[in-house]
């Protein structure tokens, strides 16, 4: 220690000698400055002296003014305080602790500020130290105003202010107040997450949970529980982990860093100063890693609910101890309580499991694996994994043929006879009704149309139905059903076939008629008036007034009964097709079946005396 023999130098550890050195110091710096104000005082006092016996408007003699050699110069009064504020400066400074370690992983060693010399927690992180507070201080008169002043205020009320510049540098130095009552600096926080890389990570405090939750769970997950179910078999007492999880809830963990093996925080206690906690976990070997990585790998979910933050209960249970059981997590705390654990061990565990919900990862980082070489690691394994499946799944190689062999003339051997056509196709399976599902008669008429289809075209080398239009298509499939629309099925597939093409189930039921009639031909006759030569269409109406019948009104291809009720019409194909409709209204329906004389025509419609 400066000032002391070697004899007379105390013993005990470096951290206290520093202490020791510091006050010492300090006092000095102290002593000094109140010299250098006492100094400054009497100069005051000189000064106003001199002022009040000062000479008179009228002169003054030599006798009355004042002597020099007892009052000393401004420029040596500054000069000795300026001196003395150096002083204080260094010996504030020399003896100054380091500053907090930006390693929240290495012990810091702290300065006890408080005066009293305690000792009893220097094992955990100290903040820098600050000056204690000075002793008390008369108060000082006002510095006269003239050459080399350091106040701006002036010496008296009878006094003004000085004009004059300083004369000298030291003179222009102001004076310093006296430094402010000290106080334990503790900075906001430990965290250093700018030396974060891939094994090592930092999180921010947790703020502290709202009233009321203390009765709730504390993790939200299965994972989360499982970490904190061992916390607590493995604790010896269950009162410290009653009051660390009141710390958790408190916020009292300030950020918290996650290495392989080991989670390292400060808790702040009931003192000052916080304490330095860590947790540690053994780290997984690397047979244990790979079985990991093949379970994880043998199913996608498993790597989908990983890159969700969520660890699935199957993964977990692969064989690999990711989860922590009763004492595997080994707390070590700076403060003097030898508990297993102590309050602010606990307190760091509650709040890792709060870090163990948000990302699964972290237990991973625990147990010596980071998020990128795992998911990396994970995507290689995925990768070869499909690689040997597409080759497993790839046919044998063929033999090869040289180009010249298999552009050599050779004779090819002749076809094979085609085999002979069925007799008639078909009939397809029978399809159940499933809820929501397609309708099954429906199905069955479809796949039925399809063989017809097809029986015919490897019968006669075409399809019937290829030239058809949608129109005349959707009329063939409904009057392919069996019945006339009266039906709940046959209703809901002509009310589809018409939706389909456009039109209306009551022209689709007119034209399904046609079709039964005269097939394509019919629907014509139904849908087309034309104009037919003279001929078969001149002589239809005397063989109808030579069965007795009346005159029939023509109209293009149309003959119409005068009572408006029956009608024929000549389709392009030679043939006489007969309609009816109700007496007096345009609603013509295809009736009877078609024939070429226009009198046999009306056979089915009753007989002559009847129309």
């Amino acid at each position: 220690m400066p000032g002391l023999p070697r004899a007379e130098r105390p013993a005990g550890r470096p951290a206290d000698l520093a202490r020791e050195a510091l006050r010492s110091a300090r006092r000095e710096a102290l002593r000094a400055e109140a010299e250098a104000d006492e100094a400054a005082a009497r100069g005051e006092r000189a000064t106003a002296s001199r002022t009040r016996r000062g000479p008179r408007a009228t002169g003054g003699s030599a006798a009355t003014a004042p002597r020099p050699a007892t009052v000393p110069g401004p420029d040596s009064r500054a000069a000795r305080i300026k001196a003395a504020q150096d002083m204080r400066h260094y010996l504030a400074n020399a003896f100054r602790m380091p500053a907090w370690s930006d390693d929240p992983e290495e012990e810091t060693p702290g300065t006890d500020t408080t005066g009293t010399g305690d000792s009893a927690d220097t094992t955990g992180p100290r903040p820098v130290s600050t000056p204690a507070p000075p002793s008390p201080r008369t108060p000082q008169p006002a510095t006269p105003a003239g050459p080399g002043s350091t106040r701006d205020e002036p010496a008296s009320p009878d006094t003004p202010p000085a004009t004059s510049t300083p004369t000298s540098p030291q003179a222009a130095v102001p004076h310093r107040s006296a430094p402010a009552p000290a106080s334990l600096h503790v900075p906001a926080t430990m965290a250093t997450p700018h030396r974060d890389t891939e094994l090592r990570r930092t999180f921010p405090p947790f703020p502290p949970r709202e009233a009321g939750a203390e009765d709730a769970p504390f993790a939200g997950t299965w994972w989360g529980n499982a970490w904190v179910a061992a916390l607590e078999r493995g604790a010896l007492d269950p009162k410290r982990l009653a009051r660390g999880r009141g710390y958790a809830d408190q916020g009292h963990v300030d950020a918290i860093t996650v290495t392989p093996g080991l989670v390292l925080a400060y808790v702040r206690g009931s003192r000052p100063r916080p304490y330095r906690v860590q947790v540690r976990v053994r780290t997984l070997e690397d047979a244990d890693w790979a079985r990991f990585l093949d379970a994880a790998a043998d199913r996608p979910g498993h790597i989908a609910a990983l890159l969700d933050k969520e660890l699935p209960q199957s993964l977990a249970d692969c064989g690999v101890p990711l989860l922590p059981g009763p004492g595997d997590l080994v707390p070590r705390c700076s403060c003097p309580d030898s508990g297993h654990p102590c309050k602010h061990a606990a307190a760091l565990c509650y709040q890792t499991a709060r870090l163990l919900d948000a990302d699964p990862f972290v237990l991973l980082l625990l147990r010596g694996r980071g998020e990128r070489s795992l998911l990396d690691a994970l995507s290689r394994r995925s990768a070869a994994r499909a690689a040997r499946a597409a080759q497993e799944r790839q046919p044998e190689s063929l033999p090869g043929v040289r180009a010249a062999d298999a552009l050599a003339p050779r004779e090819l051997p002749p076809l094979p006879p085609p085999l002979p056509a069925p007799p008639h196709p078909e009939q397809p399976p029978v399809y159940p009704a499933a809820p929501g599902g397609p309708d099954p008669f429906a199905l069955d008429q479809l796949a039925t149309d399809a063989a017809a289809r097809a029986h015919a075209l490897l019968g006669t080398g075409r399809d019937p139905v290829g030239e058809l239009t949608l129109w005349q298509d959707a009329v063939r499939l409904a009057a392919a059903r069996p019945g006339s629309g009266l039906t709940a099925t046959t209703r809901t597939l002509y009310a589809t076939l018409a939706t389909a093409v456009g039109r209306t189930p009551a022209d689709l039921a007119r034209a399904v008629a046609a079709w039964r009639q005269g097939g394509a031909a019919g629907l014509a006759v139904l849908e087309e008036p034309w104009d037919p030569p003279a001929g078969r269409f001149d002589r239809a109406r005397p063989l109808l007034l030579a069965a007795d019948l009346p005159a029939f009104r023509p109209w293009h291809n149309r003959l119409t009964h005068p009572r408006g009720h029956v009608q024929l019409r000549l389709g392009r194909d030679g043939l006489w097709y007969a309609y009816e409709s109700e007496p007096g209204q345009d609603d013509w329906w295809p009736r009877g079946t078609p024939d070429l004389d226009p009198v046999g025509a009306l056979t089915g419609l009753g007989t002559p005396d009847d129309a």
